[in-house]
C-alpha cells in the first residue's frame, strides 16, 4: 500500500508527533510504501500573523504540493495526522481532488475547541461544544490566552464547518477512544465516518521490575495537566513517598514554590523519551491528574508497555483507558484527598501493586501493542478506500 502521510510538526515531546513517526516506521517495517509531508510550527516564529491566520484556514501552497504529490505518487490513501496551523484542511481538498482517500486521525479536540482541550478556568469546558462558531473561547482567549488569535482559530472551524468540510471533505476519522468519538459526534461530525483505533507503542519497551519505589509523573507542567493536585496529594503522603516530576512547562515556577521543603519531591526537567521509559521501569506507579479531557495520554501506553500502574483522573479518556482496581486506580479529579488516599492504597499493598502490573502489561498487549495497531489501522485503510469509492 503506498500512503501520503500529511503531517504539522509541534515540536513538543510525545503527542502526535510521536505517534506519527511510529506509525510511519511501522507501516515501512511492514513493506508499505510512505511518504511524508510536514510542515513545522517554528518556521511560524517572525512571521505575519495575520498571514498564519489566513493559512490555518486555507493554504494555497499545500493544496498545490499535496495534489502535486497525489498525482506523482499514485497513493492508496492520504492519512493526516495533524493539520493546525500550517498544512490546513486544504489538504483534504488537494487529496480528493486527486481521488486519493483521506483519513484524519482526531489527536485532540480542535474540531470543536480552539484550545483543543475542553479545558478553561482551572476545569473542564464544553462552551463551544456543538457551537457553529465557537465564539465563548473567542470571548475568553482560549487559544494561547489570545482574543485576536482564538478569533482566528474560531474562524477555521466556522468556515469549514459552514462548508460541509468536516462532513464531506474526510472519507474516514479516526477517534481514539469511545469517549472521544461520542464528543465528536456530539460536535457535529458524521458518525458513520468516525472508527476508534487508540495510540499503540512501538518499539515494545518490555516490561520493567518496578523496584524503585517511587510515583512518576511524566509531561508537561501545565495547568490542564494539574500537577497542583498531585503536589497536594505528595505533601499529604508526607515522605513514605517519593515523587518525581518529569517535564517543563509554564507551570514549573509556581510547582517548584509549591513543593518547597518537601524533599520527598524531586523535579527531573525534561527527560528523553528513553529516560522516561526507564524511569517507568522502576516506577511503583504513575499518576495522571489531568482535568482536561485528553485526547489520549501516551503516557498511560507507555506505563501499561512497561508494567506499570496508573493512577489518573476519573474524567474522560483516562476513565476509559484505566481499569479502576485492575491496571489501576481512579480518584476524583482535583481532589488531593482522594488521590492521596488512592496512592496509599497502592504503597500499603505490594501484592497489589504486582497484579496491577501484570494486569497493565496484559492490557499493552491486547490493546496498544503494534501488531494489533498495524491490523487495525490496514482494517481503516481499506474502509477508507471502499467509501471513496462509494462516495464517487
Amino acid at each position: 500500500m503506498r500512503v501520503l502521510s500529511v503531517h504539522n510538526f509541534y515540536r513538543m515531546p510525545g503527542g502526535e508527533d510521536q505517534v506519527c513517526a511510529a506509525e510511519t516506521a511501522l507501516l515501512r517495517h511492514h513493506g508499505h510504501e510512505v511518504t511524508a509531508y510536514t510542515r513545522d510550527n517554528q518556521t511560524i516564529q517572525g512571521g505575519s500573523r495575520l498571514t498564519a491566520a489566513a493559512a490555518a484556514v486555507w493554504s494555497r501552497a499545500v493544496y498545490r504540493d499535496v495534489r502535486r504529490l497525489c498525482r506523482a505518487g499514485r497513493f492508496d490513501v492520504c492519512h493526516v495526522h495533524n493539520f493546525f496551523p500550517l498544512v490546513s484542511p486544504s489538504a483534504y481538498y488537494a487529496a480528493r481532488r486527486e481521488r486519493v482517500p483521506v483519513v484524519q486521525t482526531l489527536h485532540n479536540y480542535r474540531l470543536l475547541c480552539p484550545a483543543a482541550t475542553f479545558f478553561r478556568g482551572g476545569k473542564a469546558c464544553e462552551s463551544c461544544l456543538g457551537k457553529a462558531l465557537p465564539w465563548p473561547a473567542v470571548r475568553h482567549g482560549c487559544y494561547r490566552s489570545d482574543r485576536l488569535a482564538s478569533g482566528c482559530v474560531a474562524a477555521m472551524i466556522a468556515v469549514h464547518r459552514a462548508a460541509g468540510t468536516w462532513r464531506q471533505a474526510v472519507d474516514l476519522y479516526i477517534a481514539l477512544t469511545e469517549f472521544a468519538r461520542r464528543k465528536f459526534i456530539e460536535g457535529g461530525l458524521p458518525e458513520e465516518r468516525i472508527v476508534v483505533k487508540p495510540n499503540f507503542v512501538y518499539p515494545d519497551p518490555g516490561p520493567g521490575a518496578g523496584a524503585g519505589s517511587y510515583a512518576l509523573f511524566a509531561g508537561r507542567l501545565s495547568p490542564e495537566k494539574d500537577v497542583r493536585t498531585l503536589i497536594r496529594a505528595a505533601a499529604r503522603v508526607g515522605t513514605r513517598l517519593r515523587l518525581k516530576i518529569a517535564g517543563e512547562g509554564p507551570d514549573r515556577d509556581h510547582l517548584t514554590r509549591m513543593a518547597e521543603g518537601l524533599s520527598h519531591i524531586e523535579f527531573l526537567g525534561r527527560q528523553p523519551r528513553e529516560r522516561v521509559l526507564e524511569l517507568m521501569k522502576d516506577a511503583a506507579m504513575l499518576v495522571a491528574p489531568s482535568a482536561c479531557f485528553e485526547g489520549f495520554g501516551m503516557v498511560i501506553a507507555e506505563a501499561f508497555a512497561v508494567g506499570l500502574p496508573v493512577v489518573a483522573s476519573r474524567l474522560g479518556t483516562m476513565a476509559e483507558i484505566v481499569d479502576d482496581s485492575r491496571t489501576g486506580l481512579l480518584f476524583r479529579v482535583g481532589d488531593s484527598e482522594d488521590l492521596a488516599a488512592k496512592i496509599e492504597q497502592l504503597l500499603a499493598d505490594p501484592g497489589k501493586r504486582a497484579a496491577m502490573r501484570r494486569q497493565a502489561r496484559a492490557e499493552f498487549e491486547a490493546k496498544y501493542g503494534a501488531e494489533v495497531n498495524y491490523r487495525r489501522l490496514g482494517r481503516i485503510y481499506q474502509l477508507a478506500i471502499e467509501r471513496h469509492r462509494g462516495s464517487r
